[in-house]
């Protein structure tokens, strides 16, 4: 499999893809391919030991024509300049497709957080967020966790901003501690999204998704609750992995129970139920009903997407196919459900949060539950309308559709001026 792929390239391929079913100028379609401004920062941080290492670290910030920035920060060794702009892109996309009022942005630390101590993270981590507080603020650019971080390293944004700023914020930023501002259910909102729209794309093709066989690949936090919730619907969680490799399970697994192992030994594989173990590729090529990337973007690529067997894509990361796996699936005829609508449910629990946090007043998660329902459900209705009408080759070029003619809606309705 290639590793060669460049998201932003992907990103900006899928958007002039688009663009043949859309009425747009080539001035604004250019405007809508490039991030508006991107941060590339040095982090300077004292270890435990007394020494200082030297950390690169970025935030993009893609586009504000339907309101703030938006989007996670991530840790790891991976990440790049161009990753970020193209994460941060399709967040711009990513919150128009379910009609939130955020622009995209993205950060990223290039890090192994494994290799580091708590108390090192959380020097590195404040560091950071000294660097971002120009630029971040609870109507400017509202981070929230991705890779490798989660609500203990967002406590640490909020908490540093608020004492430079002096200030009590909790709207700044997303993906908090309850007890810190967090909303209830945020961390099952990605995999939530993810089941609703599998379930939803199940009852579209008039399939039954009761008894459906499911690979996951991927069993951190999106992957492994997206196995749980589609489980509850009746499927079979047949494969699933992670960076040591797959289990398989003929017959089906109990998710929570691979999870508890996971917490144990770290890892899925030596799962004492699975009957063969194998690597993430062939997880990706089993013959599945649903198969669930729930990993980092290009995990398929032209190659690779030759040998998928599944019926149905649902995207749980971001970008885990190329543009080139793109075309070999829709000449398959597999649908692919993007990643843009199927694992927009973090940013929409991100979006109740800042709500909640504005209002200084508390939902409850059957009324979170309850309205991510709603959102996504009615996005995936005007996804499949427009699949239809426009005559799109697959379900994303659909959803690029639709996204853009809002963010496009936004900046012409706003006019320009110098």
């Amino acid at each position: 499999m290639s590793e060669q792929a460049n998201p932003f390239e992907s990103l900006q391929e899928q958007i002039d893809d688009a663009s043949d079913y859309m009425d747009v100028g080539d001035d604004v379609l250019t405007r809508l391919k490039h991030p508006e401004r991107v941060l590339e920062t040095n982090l300077s941080v004292e270890m435990d030991d007394g020494s200082v290492e030297v950390f690169k670290a970025f935030r993009s910030e893609f586009n504000g024509d339907r309101g703030p920035y938006k989007g996670g920060i991530r840790y790891h060794p991976n990440v790049s300049r161009d990753e970020v702009k193209a994460l941060s892109g399709w967040m711009v996309y990513k919150c128009a497709i379910v009609d939130i009022p955020y622009g995209g942005g993205k950060g990223g630390i290039i890090i192994d957080p494994d290799d580091y101590s708590e108390d090192e993270l959380e020097r590195i981590t404040r560091s950071f967020a000294k660097e971002l507080r120009p630029f971040i603020g609870v109507d400017k650019d509202i981070p929230a966790p991705d890779v490798n971080t989660g609500q203990r390293e967002m406590n640490w944004i909020k908490d540093t901003y608020e004492t430079l700023e002096n200030t009590t914020e909790p709207g700044v930023i997303t993906g908090k501690s309850p007890d810190s501002g967090g909303s209830a259910g945020r961390v099952e909102a990605t995999g939530r999204s993810t089941m609703l729209t599998a379930r939803e794309a199940f009852d579209y093709l008039g399939r039954d998704i009761e008894g459906a066989s499911v690979a996951v690949q991927g069993y951190g936090n999106a992957g492994w609750i997206a196995a749980k919730l589609i489980h509850e619907l009746g499927a079979n969680i047949v494969s699933v992995s992670d960076s040591s490799g797959a289990i398989y399970k003929e017959g089906g697994f109990n998710p929570v129970d691979v999870k508890d192992h996971k917490n144990e030994t770290g890892s899925v594989t030596g799962y004492p139920g699975a009957e063969d173990e194998f690597s993430n590729e062939d997880l990706l090529t089993l013959d599945v009903d649903l198969l669930v990337p729930a990993a980092l973007e290009n995990a398929i690529d032209g190659d690779l997407a030759e040998e998928v067997q599944a019926d149905v894509v649902v995207e749980a990361a971001n970008g885990p196919l190329t543009p080139e796996a793109d075309d070999v699936l829709a000449d398959s005829d597999t649908y692919v459900f993007p990643d843009i609508l199927a694992n927009a449910g973090g940013v929409t629990v991100s979006y109740f949060e800042w709500v909640q946090n504005r209002q200084r007043f508390a939902w409850t998660e059957q009324k979170v539950n309850e309205e991510l329902e709603r959102i996504i459900t009615d996005a995936f209705d005007n996804l499949v309308e427009t699949y239809e009408e426009t005559g799109a080759p697959n379900m994303r070029t659909a959803a690029y559709v639709v996204a853009i003619e809002r963010v496009v809606d936004a900046y012409e309705e706003s006019g320009n001026w110098p």
